[in-house]
């Protein structure tokens, strides 16, 4: 967490305030912004009043600073900046905003917490400090590294931020003895679901989930123009059938062997020791590529294979209130299980929501807070 440092003669109480709505502005990108953070900007005039205010809606877009300067003009000489990121220093276009911030003639900047790129990381707070703008570092850190986890987890470890999700009975089961899973939870927690895929880059599945469900593996929010993610199947051994519904141009299909499956693009990836798909592999690739989050949907035995080399960051887990129970019905997490409770996985900060009968259980996995 950004350490909170204020500049003599803030106002605590005004920015507590103002950066809540330079996080909300910020919140409003929706995911949008990706492999850019999502960041938003609010300007005061001299006397405190609201002159400007903005966010940075998509790459090659206005940020944020832009956008909030730009409306407040000369009001902003004098006045206050809020914003949730550290303004940036590197070469995308003339000025940057650190210079921007300085050109503008702002007196005292508030930042929420600095930025993990490597190309800033301190820079632009430093570059604010040196061309005597009063900086406050840290208001609502808390809320803004939660806001940007997908990017500061890829800018941090050059990976996506992974999402698990599954739906369950309240017994633990995903699907009956026989496979039939549509539809464990009602529709408030599939709508939920369809708006975790738009807000990922990517999200995956393995084969066997295709082969059962031929899922089309797209975000459907009736009313909205949502983002596609990116859809990924682990297939090993090259098993897909050309017909399969998500065979298409914004697919990917990773396996161990060379081989073409009609538009979709096909990625040969190094074979782990038992003979799947190496998954940090995987990830470093998604990385390269600037995709900073993925959601993935499973099935069990895809799930225990993620938790299992502790690549999971976080988890949304839907619990209906149904009971379906028998010995064959499966779970979540599928694998060998393990044999001690101190190896469980844990998992912490949970938050529990209700989407109509179900309850939504979202929490974070030991590895995402040692990070």
């Amino acid at each position: 967490m950004t350490a909170e440092t204020h500049a003599p003669g803030s106002d605590r109480s005004a920015d507590l305030h103002w950066s809540a709505r330079a996080l909300a502005l910020a919140a409003q990108a929706d995911y949008r912004t990706s492999p850019n953070p999502m960041v938003g900007a609010v300007v005061l005039d001299r006397e405190g009043h609201l002159a400007g205010e903005g966010y940075h809606k998509g790459p090659g877009r206005p940020h944020a600073e832009e956008e909030a300067l730009a409306q407040a003009g000369e009001r902003a000489k004098g006045g206050t900046l809020y914003v949730n990121l550290e303004p940036c220093t590197h070469a995308h276009r003339t000025p940057n905003c650190a210079d921007a911030v300085i050109e503008s003639g702002i007196y005292r900047t508030v930042i929420s917490m600095t930025d993990p790129d490597e190309r800033v990381r301190g820079g632009g707070v430093q570059a604010l400090e040196s061309a005597r703008i009063r900086t406050t570092v840290g208001v609502h850190a808390e809320r803004a590294q939660k806001l940007n986890e997908f990017y500061v987890k890829h800018r941090l470890t050059g990976r996506p931020f992974v999402t698990a999700k599954f739906a369950v009975s309240l017994d633990g089961k995903i699907a009956t003895r026989a496979g039939e899973s549509h539809w464990i939870t009602g529709e408030e927690s599939r709508r939920h679901g369809h708006r975790l895929r738009s807000q990922h880059d990517a999200i995956l599945v393995g084969i066997n989930t295709v082969i059962a469900d031929d899922p089309e593996l797209s975000a459907r929010l009736d009313g909205e123009d949502v983002r596609q993610p990116l859809r990924i199947v682990l297939d090993s051994q090259l098993r897909i059938r050309q017909s399969a519904r998500v065979v298409g141009t914004n697919t990917l299909i990773a396996t161990t062997k060379p081989g073409r499956v009609g538009l979709a693009e096909v990625l040969q990836l190094p074979a782990a020791a038992d003979g799947r798909i190496s998954l940090p592999d995987l990830l470093d690739e998604l990385g390269k590529r600037n995709l900073i989050s993925m959601l993935v949907e499973g099935g069990g035995e895809v799930h225990a294979a993620f938790f299992a080399e502790g690549l999971v960051d976080k988890i949304y887990a839907y619990v209906a209130p149904k009971l379906i129970g028998g010995r064959d019905a499966p779970g979540p997490l599928g694998g060998s299980g393990i044999e001690h409770l101190s190896d469980a996985a844990g998992l912490m900060d949970l938050d529990f929501t209700r989407l109509g009968d179900d309850i939504l259980i979202s929490a974070y996995t030991n590895v995402h807070r040692d990070r």
